[in-house]
């Protein structure tokens, strides 16, 4: 019996072209692979998330996500629960969910670990009923994050360019947070939760995280002058 799977593809995610990955997914998923492949392009918000579910519905084996974290979520969040299992070809600016798990940055090489059955089981987290794989984050991050999101072009560089435009106007706020150990008031310039370790590009934002232990890490990052900046970037890749 052929194992089927549901390949969707954000045609919008990071800055490669997308136009040659349906004949590179055809090519690793051969008819002897003993794989039933269908393709789809994302063409709105939200339409991961609905193929995904009309995949469970119908029974698909698997549902493989090719493009960044956002895509990755979006398509992750509606297999939760379900049998069916999820595979991941990391296509966007950061790629922090498939470097922190160590998939192949490379297509083919992704695709055809996902051909082969590796397979592991990982936490998730919820923020507001909405669930995350990665990171979630409270203060600049989220503000640098949304601001991300508006814009038309994708990149490292244009995350850098939303940081610059953002962070000297920024004013950090006072949180509370509970623990089981009791509850901690601090004022942040950012608080980072963490499913797995990195935001993305091997910024580790919560570097002791791990998808299979049942925690979330919480990185609280107190406010600082704008020169010590470059200290904390400094921090955040070398772990």
């Amino acid at each position: 019996m052929k194992r089927t799977i549901l390949v969707i593809i954000n045609p919008i995610a990071g800055v490669r072209p997308k136009d040659e990955i349906p004949a590179m997914v055809r090519e690793v998923f051969t008819d002897d692979s003993g794989c039933d492949v269908d393709i789809r392009f994302t063409e709105y918000a939200g339409h991961a998330s609905e193929l995904a579910r009309e995949a469970v519905e119908n029974g698909i084996d698997t549902v493989v996500a090719i493009g960044g974290d956002g895509t990755i979520n979006e398509t992750g969040r509606s297999l939760v629960g379900s049998k069916v299992k999820f595979g991941i070809v990391p296509m966007g600016s950061g790629n922090g969910l498939a470097r922190h798990m160590q998939i192949p940055l490379d297509l083919r090489k992704a695709l055809e670990c996902i051909r082969d059955g590796y397979s592991t089981a990982v936490d998730y987290g919820t923020v507001n009923d909405h669930i995350f794989f990665c990171t979630a984050g409270i203060g600049f991050d989220a503000q640098v994050s949304a601001r991300f999101a508006e814009v038309g072009t994708r990149g490292p560089i244009t995350y850098l360019r939303s940081f610059v435009e953002l962070v000297g106007d920024y004013k950090p706020s006072t949180y509370v947070i509970y623990t089981d150990d009791g509850r901690v008031r601090e004022k942040a310039f950012m608080i980072a939760v963490g499913n797995a370790s990195q935001w993305g590009n091997n910024a580790y934002i919560t570097p002791h995280a791990s998808m299979s232990d049942g925690l979330l890490d919480v990185t609280l990052v107190k406010p600082m002058p704008l020169y010590e900046i470059p200290r904390m970037a400094l921090q955040l890749f070398s772990r």
